[in-house]
């Protein structure tokens, strides 16, 4: 009899092990090693804080190649008037150069232009309050542990916002775990070694302790996830942009949709 209660409930167990609708392509801001399969797209709203809102639209080219394109909003949902980051989309493109294997990791090359919060505008000052990834490899790896359990760690070259004169390559690294079929922790640290040298005429002054940030992805459906962020739990960033009460870490929500086509 306790064989079989035993054998009902690995098969319980391994229902609710089931695999995500699809891999992640990122975890809260940092990309991943999973590509959207072809023929398939997501749509995601990111909901920021000062009512800000990102929607952004990733398409499965092929297997192995993913575009996609967003545009952000800032102070869309309160009072007055809302100002788009700027007057064009950004752009995000991922390509798998090697599949994972038992042996080694999947190795992704990509670009991603879009940075996160404000984007903020002075003489001589032009970049997002945290700085778009630019250029990056990225190196995944996953493991059955009683739900998938992947790790990933990435380089990332930002070349065009350098107006504060920090070029630095910077590093990397995550780690998302399958709670059950619905929900997955997500964790992550940015370097930001390229976002450390405060010679940007006080506009933002940062602590150099990297941004550490974690979320709750829930997958409601088969379509349709809803992921619960907090971002800079470190406290990187001080002081931005004459606002005296600023406080870095915050919430974000984010809402994915996820279809063929």
């Amino acid at each position: 009899m306790r064989k079989i209660i035993f054998f009902i409930f690995i098969l319980n167990f391994a229902y609710l092990q089931e695999e995500q609708p699809y891999p992640p392509l990122k975890l809260i801001s940092v990309p991943t090693g999973g590509t959207l399969p072809r023929g398939t797209f997501t749509f995601e709203t990111l909901l920021m804080n000062d009512g800000g809102v990102l929607p952004s639209v990733s398409l499965g080219i092929t297997d192995h190649l993913t575009f996609g394109v967003s545009f952000g909003v800032q102070e869309f949902i309160g009072i007055g008037n809302f100002k788009k980051n700027k007057s064009y989309p950004e752009v995000q493109l991922k390509y798998r150069l090697y599949e994972e294997t038992e042996m080694k990791p999947s190795i992704v090359v990509g670009l991603d232009t879009q940075g996160r919060g404000q984007y903020i505008e002075k003489i001589g000052f032009e970049r997002y309050e945290h700085k778009a990834l630019g250029a990056y490899i990225v190196l995944s790896r996953n493991y059955a542990m009683i739900g998938n359990l992947g790790f990933h760690l990435g380089l990332n070259k930002n070349l065009f916002e350098n107006s504060d004169g920090d070029e630095d390559i910077n590093l990397f690294l995550g780690f998302d775990k399958e709670i059950n079929r619905s929900f997955s922790f997500l964790a992550e640290y940015n370097f930001a070694r390229n976002d450390n040298d405060n010679n940007d005429d006080g506009i933002i002054i940062r602590k150099g302790r990297g941004y550490l940030n974690a979320g709750l992805r829930w997958s409601a459906t088969n379509n349709l996830m809803l992921e619960i962020n907090v971002n800079d739990i470190s406290k990187n960033n001080e002081y931005i942009d004459g606002d005296e009460n600023y406080d870095s870490m915050n919430r974000e929500i984010k809402f994915i949709y996820f279809e063929n086509f």
